[in-house]
């Protein structure tokens, strides 16, 4: 008799299904979806912006395939940022349309919600990888110089260290990532592996903003991962595109119909004192 699978510690409260299939069939409507941010960033480089609540971001590959390290902060109280470990714990290790983007505690809300990913179908392949990676962080140059014991300064921290400068933010800002476009899993004694980018020309992953953003993106230096090591500058230069960025807007006449049934994301109403009998202050 074989074991029954074990239930999941957490689940992700529901989400309004209909909602999310309106504002993801916005696409290609100019009447219900405005464009209001485009740009691309260039290859091994980073750059932050913001996004309003409300609005849809779409994060697109049209060089072909390239990783990306995506950061989530509150746009007006950057204590508020993505919490990729509860992310994982909620929703799933790897995510895709559905999924939510959770915050840091205290806040604990959803930051976006994905309405489409045009690799949802990637799955899992023949040795258990799967697409949109919780699992690990962004490569930075304290962990190369660890294993190689050279200073190598292109990294993802680094590029987001330098792409939030210009908001009043600093290397201590910047944390753990939701690698877009990127394959990984975990190996059959638990260690954490990465495979080629699937994304081609076409490939993109929508996220609707469920709270003001302030968001930042590196396109990683080792590229697509097809041919990554540590510090090889020259062998993963030939495997590095831009990423493409897109912020619309759900026009005014447009917002009732679509954005029915929405409201900015709340926080959790805990009105405890985590067993403090009183306020610290008496």
């Amino acid at each position: 008799m074989s074991n029954p699978r074990p239930r999941p510690a957490y689940t992700s409260p529901p989400i309004n299904r209909d909602l999310y299939d309106r504002i993801a069939a916005t696409a290609g409507d100019a009447s219900s979806r405005t464009l209001v941010t485009e740009f691309l960033i260039p290859p091994r480089s980073g750059k932050a912006w913001h996004v309003p609540a409300g609005a849809i971001l779409r994060l697109s590959t049209p060089e072909g395939p390239q990783v990306g390290d995506f950061n989530l902060w509150n746009m007006h109280n950057p204590r508020e940022r993505l919490w990729a470990s509860r992310t994982r714990q909620l929703e799933k290790s790897h995510v895709s349309v559905g999924n939510r983007l959770w915050s840091s505690l205290p806040f604990m809300r959803p930051m976006v919600t994905i309405i489409a990913d045009s690799l949802a179908d990637y799955g899992v392949d023949a040795v258990g990888g799967r697409c949109h990676d919780l699992l690990g962080t962004r490569c930075d140059p304290y962990v190369n110089k660890l294993i190689t014991n050279d200073d190598f300064d292109l990294h993802c921290h680094s590029n987001l260290t330098r792409a939030v400068l210009p908001y009043g933010l600093t290397e201590f800002d910047v944390h753990d990532v939701l690698n877009v476009f990127q394959v990984t899993g975990l190996d059959e004694e638990g260690k954490y592996f990465m495979r080629a980018s699937p994304a081609t020309g076409d490939t993109y992953i929508e996220f609707f903003a469920e709270q003001p953003l302030l968001c930042a993106l590196s396109t990683c230096p080792g590229g697509d991962l097809s041919n990554w090591g540590w510090g090889d500058d020259g062998a993963m230069e030939d495997v590095c595109r831009p990423i493409k960025v897109e912020v619309f807007e759900i026009p005014r006449h447009a917002r009732n119909e679509v954005l029915r049934d929405w409201e900015e994301s709340k926080c959790p109403d805990y009105k405890g004192l985590h067993g403090m009998k009183s306020p610290q202050s008496e």
